[in-house]
């Protein structure tokens, strides 16, 4: 009987509660698949920030390298400054366990509503691999004359090309095991270059070289495409379909998934993966920590266990993940009225018990 060690970081507002529900889910695919979960929680937050003043102990990076997994429930707290929790625990995660992937299913499920005019589910069903770990996000930049009439703000875009590769490598794997044509929605499956060639002349044009490059020698049973990252936008609007998985840096890819996110039915059923495919991994729901609905029992915990569907995929837990899913999808087409907190017509844990009671079935 495999068993994995999984750190819990239920963290702040409605965190915890989401969290609770994902626990739940776990522990009965774990029943009903034979594996075991070692949980381990972890107080990170904006609680622990204001009675301690620490984002995380110094000690945190490598205590969690001994996990098989990291669930997280959301960070961000009213009383606590933005960005300091953000960059003091999230980006120092990501960068300290090297979660060079960041992974986002942009799947419109049965019985969930999209903006998108005449589109459902066989329209939206595609994936983001956005790279984590390069790009504006590094704090590569500065200052001058702060405070002045001629102060300057420079944040430079920086990318290696061991970056790159090892971010299209994952995505070429990525798109020859779950790509459309795999999963009988195509005769060929696509990976698609998201970035700006035109403008951003250096640091795309090492992304396209790259790219191809790899793609002819490795990988030339898959599709190649390049759009803009404006053109994206545009047709993940207009056409979604067209899309199976795309490829992107870290600053284009956060734009892009969040408007994915609300294109599949918002950010009560988007999850996403922080991935070190050599290491360890983080998952979390989309959505933020929703302070104002703390204690209600009135949060959509839908997203937070899609987290556990990919943690439990990542794992190779692959049946496990896929009775997830199904679950989710059964509850998302017959049970709940709506994904909007205090609108599902039921509670927090009901929701959580209608996803785990399906595996009893």
């Amino acid at each position: 009987m495999n068993m994995y060690k999984i750190a819990v970081i239920p963290g702040d507002g409605t965190g915890p509660e989401v969290t609770a529900e994902a626990v739940k889910v776990l522990k009965a695919a774990a029943n009903k698949f034979k594996f075991k979960a070692d949980l381990t929680h972890f107080d990170f937050g904006g609680e622990r920030y204001k009675r301690t003043g620490e984002t995380l102990p110094d000690s945190a990076v490598e205590e969690l390298r001994k996990f098989d997994a990291i669930l997280l429930g959301a960070i961000g707290h009213p009383d606590v400054a933005p960005g300091i929790l953000e960059k003091g625990i999230l980006l120092k995660l990501r960068f300290g366990l090297d979660q060079y992937i960041n992974l986002r299913p942009v799947r419109l499920y049965p019985g969930v509503e999209t903006p998108l005019k005449n589109k459902g589910p066989d329209d939206i069903d595609f994936v983001v691999v956005r790279e984590n770990t390069g790009d504006m996000y590094t704090g590569t930049g500065g200052f001058t004359m702060k405070g002045t009439p001629n102060e300057v703000a420079v944040q430079s875009a920086v990318y290696t090309r061991f970056q790159v590769d090892r971010c299209l490598k994952y995505a070429f794997e990525y798109t020859r095991k779950y790509g459309k044509k795999s999963r009988g929605k195509s005769d060929k499956n696509t990976l698609a270059l998201c970035g700006k060639t035109n403008v951003l002349t250096y640091i795309y044009d090492l992304w396209e070289r790259a790219f191809h490059e790899m793609g002819e020698k490795d990988y030339p049973d898959i599709k190649r495409e390049y759009y803009h990252v404006d053109a994206t936008c545009m047709w993940m609007v207009k056409n979604p379909e067209w899309f199976d998985v795309i490829v992107t840096g870290n600053m284009f890819g956060d734009i892009i998934t969040d408007l994915g996110a609300m294109i599949q039915g918002g950010m009560g059923i988007a999850a996403g993966g922080n991935i070190n495919p050599e290491g360890v991994s983080m998952f979390e729901p989309i959505g933020g920590s929703a302070p104002k609905y703390t204690g209600k029992g009135v949060i959509n915990p839908l997203a937070a266990i899609c987290a556990v569907q990919m943690m439990l995929a990542e794992l190779g837990e692959q049946k496990a993940a896929d009775a997830v899913e199904k679950a989710v999808m059964f509850v998302t087409a017959n049970k709940v009225k709506s994904l909007q907190a205090g609108k599902m017509g039921f509670s927090t844990s009901q929701v959580g018990d209608l996803v785990a009671t399906k595996f009893a079935e």
